[in-house]
């Protein structure tokens, strides 16, 4: 668990740089599905410390609650 939020915090900083380069960009859609498979704490973090994606409603509520959700799966299944 601990490579995929890795991975969904690096996927934020990619894309933040993607986006002031005018480049192509990561499909919000792989944004999600690595949050929603366990990278959500990564990706909100990822999106609080690159500023990304805050002015998005889904991604500003929506990443922290699938973040607590996880804390909780993970603390039911390691603990």
């Amino acid at each position: 668990m601990f490579f995929i939020n890795i991975l969904g915090c690096f996927i934020m900083a990619i894309d933040k740089q993607k986006a002031r380069k005018r480049k192509w960009r990561i499909a919000e859609s792989t944004i999600w599905c690595v949050s929603l498979i366990g990278g959500a704490i990564g990706t909100t973090i990822g999106m609080h410390l690159f500023h990304h994606k805050t002015k998005h409603r889904l991604f500003r509520y929506g990443l922290p609650l699938l973040a607590f959700l996880d804390v909780i799966v993970y603390f039911i299944f390691y603990q």
